[in-house]
């Protein structure tokens, strides 16, 4: 083996060291015959699962939607990885480190059935999205459709650029419990003019967890000459998708959230022919106008990130992620059927499961979010997020593979005591 080889391979060490997969490959092979809806509810197979997490004994916690926190195998290598990187110190950055890089890319972009080159590997979702809206090339009187239930960071973004440049941004305002996927297509629809230059959906809105009809919408503004930027931070590794199937023009998303990744790694996709009318936002390698690794030059970072987002991959990939999607949704799905239709309750995600993954938002009449969160945790020792948005106001619950039902129940009764 070569010493270039070798620093490749010593970069990626972690894959054959710490803690082993073989556990979590026998209980997944002897479930092998269960659909993933059947193995869903198998409350025995995903406490195998639960058995990869340091779980802290302090609470139950349901919010996993900031940070999805790593299965001890992906912490594992990513700790070795940084000594590997430690010990190899600048001989490695100066050698592999955008070849690894380029690697990750590679893997990330599997998993959307898309090419490489499409892909850039940031440190969150909000940074992908900012190289997008701070990257175009606005112009005075340019519009940019949006929703009042977007993440306030790109909000933010878009009220930066209106002031800057002279834009105007015209928000939508998504209802909870559509009649169908015409009712979202026709509210978007209705905000644009001859002088949209861009449309921004969430593919997973993050506040309460409903699945937007991405394609449907950016046919729509396909159609009127419209680019489409999806949000897709709650929605890559959550549920199954292939950037094909909503031929949008850019998507980011954050790793570190349901990909259980290491904190500070994200995802940006640009299509291949977008790419070269981004305006980089950091001072650019020396690449080509069409390659998009020249979006994300933020000089040395922790480059052990990125190795181990390859272990979280490996994780994901050993489960299957259309059982671990079959599962969030199975979770969500029990606890908001015990709490729906009932008095003083309010559940701010749609019924049909066509529409919402794990993530869900439940009210209380007669109780602020911010007050319904804090009994939850003081009172009932569970760790929710306190949701007060238009249109949205509870808390926003968001389980994940390691979650059990029992907890799940433990919510049910604290929310139905609450609402008394």
């Amino acid at each position: 083996m070569d010493k270039r080889s070798f620093l490749k391979n010593a970069g990626l060490m972690g894959l054959a060291a710490p803690l082993s997969f073989a556990h979590l490959k026998r209980a997944v092979a002897a479930a092998e015959h269960l659909a993933p809806a059947d193995l869903a509810g198998d409350e025995d197979f995903w406490l195998k699962v639960r058995g990869d997490y340091d779980i802290k004994p302090d609470y139950i916690n349901l919010e996993n939607g900031y940070y999805c926190f790593m299965p001890r195998q992906t912490m594992d290598h990513l700790v070795e990885h940084m000594r590997n990187i430690n010990y190899q110190g600048s001989y490695y950055m100066r050698t592999v480190q955008f070849e690894n890089k380029n690697r990750v890319a590679e893997k990330v972009a599997e998993i959307v059935g898309c090419i490489t080159q499409e892909v850039a590997i940031t440190r969150n979702t909000t940074e992908s999205l900012d190289l997008i809206i701070g990257g175009l090339d606005w112009q005075a009187g340019d519009e940019a459709v949006m929703a009042e239930q977007d993440y306030g960071a790109m909000l933010n973004h878009f009220k930066l650029i209106e002031r800057r440049f002279g834009t105007v941004n015209r928000l939508v305002s998504v209802p909870n419990h559509p009649s169908n996927d015409q009712e979202i297509v026709d509210l978007y629809a209705a905000a644009i003019t001859d002088k949209t230059r861009l449309l921004m959906v969430c593919h997973m809105v993050n506040i309460t967890g409903q699945v937007l009809p991405v394609r449907k919408i950016v046919d729509m503004a396909h159609a009127r000459g419209v680019e489409v930027m999806v949000d897709g931070a709650h929605a890559f590794s959550h549920i199954t998708f292939q950037m094909q199937d909503l031929d949008c023009d850019y998507y980011g998303t954050s790793l570190h959230k349901w990909l259980s990744a290491p904190l500070g790694s994200g995802m940006l996709y640009v299509k291949k022919e977008k790419i070269d009318s981004v305006w980089p936002l950091f001072a650019e390698r020396d690449l080509e106008p069409n390659d998009i690794r020249r979006l994300n030059h933020i000089g040395t970072h922790p480059v052990h990130t990125d190795l181990a987002i390859l272990n979280a991959i490996e994780y994901q990939n050993t489960i299957g992620l259309d059982r671990k999607a079959a599962r969030l949704q199975y979770l969500q799905h029990y606890w908001t059927s015990k709490l729906r239709d009932q008095p003083g309750i309010i559940i701010n995600t749609p019924v049909e499961l066509s529409r919402h993954g794990g993530i869900g938002n439940v009210g209380v009449e007669g109780i602020a979010p911010g007050g319904l969160a804090d009994a939850l945790m003081n009172d009932y020792g569970i760790f929710t997020a306190a949701i007060d948005r238009p249109g949205v106001r509870g808390v926003r619950v968001t389980p994940n593979v390691y979650t059990t039902t029992a907890e799940l129940d433990a919510l049910v009764r604290a929310i139905k005591q609450l609402s008394v």
